[in-house]
């Protein structure tokens, strides 16, 4: 019988913030995945963990994964772990997922801390819907590209960046969206966590220590703002699809021009209105 990857979610600064679950895992399993063993070692051995470890990250991902999937079919067990946080999200770990499932392993997921949930809750921005991004391109061509897509989203939208390019990023945000409401999170859950608020504009023009780890969320555009912060959620199925037919049926308002009217009305995407309205008519 084969054995189990768990995916175990771990610390992103403050070394108490991991589960009971994550902790008991990393002790039964026969072998941690790690994305830094250097840096799992310290989690380790702050907890007495002795489970022997190996390195698993982008750079080794061809080379590892046969071994790792040999091991887990001969009925052992694996626990993936980034170097900080939930594994996947902008971290290595998803070809091995995908093995998994193609192989018809079971994975598991252990959760725990986010840097992207940390900096959500404590943001004060509507959260449904909401987008998590990587990291911004380096390449000044693909970051522009990158960056109207990103500002396109009406509803708020997080992503990390490094801190040698946090105030690049600021300034360019500010051009293209400055008034929009900004949360920035530098060093998030460690002593020196900060938590920088205002407009895109001010906080770049307020400035930021660019040092450590940031996690960012830009907040919802104006208009998504203002019909969502009564409630902090979206309207209902129903009622989406009652006001689409409103649009269309009394309005003469096309099927592609009311899609676009209540995406911008109630800051969520297209996308999601289409389907709130396809789910709406077959109740």
């Amino acid at each position: 019988m084969a054995g189990t990857l768990s995916i175990v979610s771990t610390p992103i600064g403050h070394l108490d913030d991991i589960t009971l679950r994550a902790l008991n895992v990393l002790k039964a399993v026969d072998l941690i995945a790690a994305e830094d063993t250097r840096r799992t070692a310290k989690l380790l051995s702050h907890y007495g963990i002795t489970t022997p470890s190996v390195s698993f990250h982008e750079h080794n991902t061809r080379s590892r994964l046969p071994s790792l999937i040999r091991r887990l079919k001969a009925g052992e067990s694996v626990a993936l772990v980034s170097d900080a946080g939930t594994p996947v999200l902008s971290d290595p770990g998803l070809e091995l997922v995908q093995a998994c499932i193609e192989e018809g392993i079971q994975v598991d997921p252990i959760p725990g801390a986010s840097a992207p949930l940390a900096l959500a809750v404590v943001s004060g921005f509507p959260l449904f819907p909401t987008t998590l991004l990587g990291f911004p391109p380096a390449r000044s061509v693909e970051r522009k590209k990158w960056f109207k897509t990103l500002t396109a989203f009406p509803h708020p939208v997080t992503f990390f960046e490094a801190p040698h390019r946090i105030e690049r990023t600021l300034a360019e945000l500010s051009e293209i969206s400055g008034e929009r409401p900004i949360v920035v999170g530098r060093e998030l859950t460690k002593v020196h966590q900060t938590v920088y608020r205002g407009t895109v504009r001010s906080v770049h023009e307020g400035g930021v220590t660019a040092r450590g780890e940031f996690t960012v969320m830009l907040g919802p555009a104006h208009e998504a703002q203002s019909n969502t912060e009564s409630t902090g959620v979206p309207p209902s199925d129903q009622a989406l699809m009652a006001e689409f037919g409103e649009l269309t049926e009394n309005s003469g308002v096309g099927r592609r021009e009311a899609l676009k009217s209540l995406s911008t009305k109630h800051g969520l995407s297209t996308k999601y209105v289409y389907a709130a309205i396809e789910r709406g008519k077959s109740r």
